[in-house]
């Protein structure tokens, strides 16, 4: 037994940073960004904290699926940029809703949602959870560094989640991890204990673009590969590619080499929202959801990369 997802819900905060917005404060332009990155504008959260956002989608997403918070058995979340580190989001967003069931996060960074249907998937299958809430929410714009062009230009902020029932629409998985922190790193504080040997680091995320690039442009493909083969699905029975948006141009060179599955079919949001971890696939989801791009049926491919280094892609049927 795995899961049919009974529900979409998302939230964006409403201040909208411009491509433009972005050149008073770095060295860039929008045709600088927008070339490279396929980004215009992106959401940032002033007034939100990132569990009220969480809890804003999450509501959401009951309200689609016809789920009371008080049905909900599991409460799954994933952040890399929570109100705390403790108490974890899933537990502020569990209070916020009014539901009465476990609560708890998981950090896989941009891969992180994938993984948490990959761990609903499991819960469900013992029998003895019925509905699962899963959600993904960001507040990148307050653990980046603003003076440094090479990551402040990527991200924005949001929250999107699913609510999952047992059934037999999640056909498969591939999870791919590679232990490093030398690419892509977000350091915590190192205390002030006047004994440690332990520098103190740089308290934002910490990238190596070009490096990451490469990972992505060759993993992604190569692991939605092995998932089509492992599932017995040719490229040609897929839908629909709903890939995390980091940036175009890794969408664009995973739909190069996957040649079988037309260009159209990778579904791509950037543009509006940016790289938004944890949030990026589920908020696409839903969006595809609530304009009835998906049909009873379609086989999509999730697929996204992140921290870790990890890449994680997932066959449902919707």
């Amino acid at each position: 037994m795995s899961f049919h997802i009974l529900g979409t819900g998302s939230y964006v905060p409403p201040v909208v940073v411009t491509n433009d917005d972005l050149a008073k404060i770095v060295e860039t332009n929008d045709e600088w960004i927008t070339t490279r990155t396929g980004i215009r504008r992106r959401h940032v959260a002033v007034d939100e904290t990132t569990s009220e956002m969480a809890a804003k989608a999450a509501s959401a997403a009951l309200e689609n699926s016809g789920v009371s918070a008080d049905e909900l058995d599991l409460i799954l979340c994933a952040t890399v940029s929570g109100d705390y580190i403790c108490p974890n989001m899933a537990c502020l967003v569990q209070r916020a809703i009014g539901a009465a069931c476990p609560a708890f996060d998981l950090n896989g960074a941009c891969s992180a949602f994938l993984l948490l249907l990959e761990t609903a998937a499991a819960y469900l299958s013992t029998g003895r959870y019925r509905k699962i809430l899963c959600v993904g929410a960001e507040q990148m714009s307050r653990i980046l560094d603003w003076t440094d062009r090479s990551t402040c230009i990527l991200f924005g902020d949001g929250a999107a989640g699913v609510v999952l029932e047992p059934g037999e629409n999640y056909l498969g998985s591939q999870l791919v991890f590679r232990g490093s922190e030398e690419l892509l790193n977000l350091p915590t504080s190192t205390g002030t204990f006047p004994g440690s040997r332990l520098e103190a680091q740089h308290p934002y995320v910490y990238m190596n673009g070009s490096e990451v690039y490469k990972f992505a442009t060759r993993i992604v493909p190569q692991a939605i590969q092995q998932l089509l083969d492992k599932t017995g699905t040719p490229q040609s029975d897929v839908a629909w590619v709903v890939c995390h948006q980091a940036n175009r141009r890794i969408i664009e060179a995973a739909a190069r080499r996957l040649k079988d599955i037309a260009d159209e079919k990778f579904l791509i949001n950037i543009e509006d929202y940016g790289n938004t971890s944890a949030a990026s696939i589920p908020l696409l989801l839903d969006e595809c959801n609530r304009a009835g791009t998906f049909k009873k049926g379609d086989l999509i491919v999730l697929a996204a990369f992140g921290g870790g280094l990890s890449c994680v892609a997932a066959l449902i049927r919707w």
